[in-house]
């Protein structure tokens, strides 16, 4: 299952901001079962012929407005497809961790073409025994998420969504 904790926004002017997704608003829920392969320790691909997948949109503005791909007015979808996934862990030095993990989903009933991505990166590095860092790339693409506006034609569509995270932590042991 993979869903956000805080409201997300779009702010289509300076001054005003609209509401895009929150808690459960979407959520994506996936039973997969599938093969498993991993050659080494630092490498793993999962692939899954047969995927139910569904999205959940629970907050009644966002379902009004069909968004993350389900009917308008309702709170779910439910899809059939192929899923991968890749995951990748290589310690680059001492105190450097780079961390990915890459998902692929295939509607087979809607657009199998059209591949929903998910795709994160994680660079962790360790300064000392008290300071750690972490640098996060997370990349998006649904082509459901009919949500973000092109400014020059007006015409809704998917775009990609990018997230990057720059996290300082200090940490002590009692």
């Amino acid at each position: 299952m993979r869903t956000q904790f805080a409201n997300g926004f779009l702010y289509p002017s300076d001054t005003t901001k609209q509401l895009s997704s929150k808690f459960f608003s979407p959520a994506y829920v996936l039973v997969s079962p599938g093969f498993d392969y991993k050659p080494s320790s630092s490498f793993s691909l999962f692939l899954s012929p047969v995927t139910s997948r569904f999205v959940f949109v629970m907050d009644d503005v966002l379902s009004k407005q069909g968004a993350y791909g389900v009917d308008t007015g309702s709170h779910f979808k439910y899809e059939i497809g192929a899923y991968l996934s890749a995951n990748y862990i290589k310690t680059i030095a001492k105190n450097i961790t780079y961390k990915g993990r890459l998902d692929l989903f295939s509607d087979y009933r809607h657009n199998p073409q059209n591949i929903d991505v998910f795709f994160t990166n994680a660079l962790e590095l360790k300064v000392n025994k008290w300071i750690a860092a972490l640098l996060t790339l997370d990349m998006i693409y649904d082509d459901d998420v009919k949500v973000f506006e092109n400014k020059q034609t007006g015409v809704m569509g998917p775009r990609l969504q990018v997230k990057q995270v720059i996290g300082i932590g200090f940490a002590a042991k009692f």
